[in-house]
């Protein structure tokens, strides 16, 4: 079977750039799933994207399908014929929907019987044939939130389309998609070459695009002599060019023929926070910020062109001109913000409702005030820090700086408490109570600051259950799974030993009314602890294992984290599922029990006739000796390798004594014994959860 490259670009009106690589990639899946559904072959797929066009080139496509053999079966050979021998009206009815006569049938054996069968030879279609369905279910698929028409035509997209190139080789692909009729005609760069090209072969797209029409196609290529260009001309200034691969993903899909240029700005916007200059040039401009050695921003930007101009001066003066403004903004809203203090601005917030029900943010900034106040001993923070941190919290929200740049919110509370002449810990804390933001960012590290997050944090997470508007799968307005995530990350990361039951029974009494007060703390602990699950995962651990520590019903992430990552490499060891399959059958036999044990009760000795029991009572009451101080220390792990020991006395007696013996003194004693067994484990967790056959 033969082999051709196929190549499909839709062209269209700019693209939205924080999806074209998006767009892209579901665009190359999209065919490539329809050409797997199609049984047709292929070599490799390459995608290009650019900000007028999505584009697949598949190397090595067969022509044609491969032939195919249906067999279908019919009735039983039994049923076949009438009493006269001749064909039933069953077995002529079959043939007839086969389309052939009686005579043409096959026997085949089945599970079922001998029966009539009729194999249909099917030819496979031609790839020619079959790619223009593949190519119009891609195109609408592709994960488009919103879909636009432009001008008379009922044809929807995510931009206008243009022009549709679909090659087989030399052949254009005879169809229609979108409204447009497949063509070999693409399209240059809008200024460089602003003029059609035709493609004489689908090979022939990436070079002509390049050499002729100006365009860099390859997304990735296109990533990467920007970053080269931007870095080379940070060296310029002797600066260091930050590169965010979000913005650096933005900006290639901003331009087809990418060239950096420098330019630059007044040294006495540097007095305005450098994030708010940062966010006026990455956010509004899509500017590259250049910073000194030591992390310090510098006086430049760095723009890319979509243009290699005669005079790039121009270019360059006409970006001045328009980012001058901006800092300008920045400036006048720092130094009018800087006249009012943070405590004077928290009266407005009386006037922000925080929730219909739950009150102002005013009213929310009392709570975590007094929540961190709670909190400040069990995280090292001044007490009076911790108070007044909370109280002015979000006193920043209604800054100029604030409502002109929201990703400032926290940043400009820092600067604004500097600025007043607050504490360390209060100025840390205005910016560190919204970290971590999101997974993997950083913690927080003023205790004044682990205060106020979790303060923060934990007040949503109880007033918004508290009043029965917990999250569902699909919606989360008030972000509570972040927010119980950073609480368990500050709490285990950070290395606090909170019992977060305790702190959100006291988050609970901050409220004046909440409708579900009765439950609210549980509910709580139960979601946030339930994150852990996720955790866990992450980190290659097994549920098992955490479900062996779940449920012990413990409400300190810290603890709970140390046991499960004792119990993680205890499940490791080769007595583990021996263990575990024990404390099973142990747990297996108590609960069939009438009455419950107290495993502190002391063993009778005198009862213990076999030598398998006394064995075991003998290394049981050793070890739990020897551990009893461990566990006081949570050395959990040493713990379970002391008790790993166990599993050669356990197995021998499982193996020559009967628990459930006649005699019910002696039978009471064993129980005893199993229930003591049961009780050193459980000191740590219940590791029957951790059996997996």
């Amino acid at each position: 079977m033969s082999a051709v490259d196929f190549l499909v670009e839709l062209g269209t009106e700019e693209l939205p750039p924080k999806s074209l690589l998006v767009l892209s990639e579901a665009f190359k899946d999209g065919i490539v799933a329809g050409l797997h559904d199609a049984q047709l072959p292929f070599a490799d797929v390459t995608v290009y994207a650019a900000p007028r066009r999505l584009a697949v080139l598949v190397n090595g496509l067969a022509t044609q399908q491969p032939d195919r053999v249906e067999e279908k079966l019919g009735p039983n050979v039994a049923a076949a014929y009438d009493k006269e021998g001749n064909p039933s009206k069953a077995a002529e009815g079959f043939a007839r929907s086969c389309g052939v006569s009686f005579d043409q049938l096959s026997r085949v054996d089945t599970d079922k019987g001998e029966r009539l069968a009729y194999s249909l030879h099917i030819a496979g279609k031609q790839s020619a044939e079959l790619l223009p369905a593949i190519v119009s279910k891609s195109l609408s698929d592709l994960p488009i939130a919103k879909r636009m028409r432009w001008g008379a035509k009922r044809t929807e997209f995510v931009r206008p389309v243009k022009w549709l190139v679909m090659l087989l080789d030399n052949d254009v692909v005879d169809c229609e998609i979108l409204d447009l009729t497949a063509g070999r005609t693409t399209r240059g760069h809008r200024v460089h070459c602003d003029q059609n090209l035709v493609l004489n072969n689908a090979a022939d797209y990436y070079a002509t695009l390049l050499q002729a029409g100006k365009v860099e196609a390859d997304f990735a290529k296109r990533r990467g002599i920007i970053k080269q260009q931007t870095i080379a001309m940070a060296d310029t200034v002797n600066g260091v060019a930050v590169i965010g691969d979000d913005l650096l993903n933005e900006v290639t899909a901003l331009v087809e023929w990418p060239v950096a240029l420098i330019g630059g700005f007044e040294e006495r916007f540097l007095e305005v926070p450098q994030e708010a200059l940062i966010a006026s040039m990455s956010e509004h401009q899509k500017y590259f910020h250049v910073v000194d050695s030591a992390g310090a921003l510098l006086p430049y930007f760095i723009t890319i062109a979509n243009i290699e101009s005669t005079d790039p001066v121009q270019i360059v003066e006409g970006n001045e001109r328009v980012i001058r403004p901006r800092l300008a903004d920045a400036a006048f809203f720092f130094e009018t913000d800087k006249k009012f203090t943070l405590a004077q601005r928290r009266e407005s917030l009386k006037k922000v409702t925080f929730q219909q029900q739950l009150g102002s943010v005013w009213d929310k900034t009392e709570r975590v005030a007094r929540l961190a106040c709670y909190l400040a001993p069990i995280v090292g923070a001044e007490l009076d820090d911790a108070k007044r941190a909370g109280e002015l919290c979000k006193s920043d929200l209604v800054s100029e700086m604030v409502l002109e740049f929201d990703n400032m919110q926290g940043i400009a509370g820092r600067y604004y408490a500097e600025n007043d002449g607050e504490s360390q810990g209060v100025a840390a804390a205005m910016q560190e109570q919204y970290l971590p933001k999101f997974a993997g960012d950083v913690l927080p590290v003023h205790p004044t600051g682990m205060a106020v997050a979790l303060a923060d944090r934990i007040d949503t997470m109880v007033g918004i259950f508290g009043i029965g508007q917990q999250p569902t799968g699909a919606k989360d307005p008030f972000a509570l799974r972040r927010a119980a995530l950073g609480v368990l990350r500050i709490i285990i990361e950070s290395k606090l030993d909170i019992d977060l039951r305790n702190v959100l029974t006291y988050a609970a009494t901050g409220f004046a009314d909440l409708p579900k007060a009765d439950s609210v703390v549980e509910t709580v602990l139960d979601y946030t602890l339930e994150r852990l699950r996720s955790r866990y995962q992450d980190m290659q651990i097994s549920t098992e294992v955490f479900m062996s520590v779940q449920a012990k019903q413990l409400s300190r992430p810290l603890d709970i984290e140390n046991r499960v990552l004792a119990v993680h490499e205890f499940s490791k060891l080769t007595a583990a599922q021996s263990l575990a399959t024990a404390n099973k059958r142990v747990s297996n036999i108590l609960a069939k029990l009438e009455e419950s044990i107290d495993a502190d009760v002391a063993l009778d000795t005198s009862l213990l006739q076999d030598d398998a029991e006394k064995a075991l009572a003998d290394v049981l009451t050793s070890k739990a000796n020897d551990t009893a101080p461990l566990l006081q220390e949570a050395r959990y792990g040493e713990v379970l390798n002391a008790l790993a020991e166990l599993q050669g006395p356990v197995d021998n007696f499982f193996d020559n004594v009967m628990v459930m013996t006649d005699d019910a003194a002696v039978r009471a004693n064993r129980c005893l014994l199993l229930a003591k067994l049961r009780a050193v484990f459980l000191g740590i967790a219940d590791i029957s959860h951790l059996v997996t056959k």
